[in-house]
């Protein structure tokens, strides 16, 4: 019972390791079946925003993950009240 909120915050943390692999491989992908290394301004832009809004995320989520288990840990008998669904999903939506 105690494990099911982290269950909840690894499946968003793999959904935003997909989302910050999946900006960088296309390129990638592309220029090497293509043997070029030209990029946009405006693509490389786009990349840049995609990557580090990505990362970021995944660090605020690392931190909300972190704090889930301190409440686990250290708060066991309230962690059930203190660390619902609801406050759960909250927390995801922020980060």
């Amino acid at each position: 019972h105690l494990h099911t909120p982290m269950y909840f915050f690894l499946l968003n943390l793999s959904v935003l390791d997909l989302g910050s692999i999946s900006t960088t491989v296309p390129k990638a992908i592309v220029n090497s079946f293509w043997d070029t290394r030209a990029i946009s301004y405006t693509a490389c832009a786009i990349q840049v925003f995609l990557f580090l809004f990505a990362e970021s995320t995944e660090y605020f989520l690392l931190t909300i993950m972190s704090y889930d288990r301190y409440m686990a840990i250290c708060q066991p008998l309230h962690y059930g009240t203190l660390l619902g669904s609801r406050a759960c999903a909250h927390m995801a939506a922020a980060a």
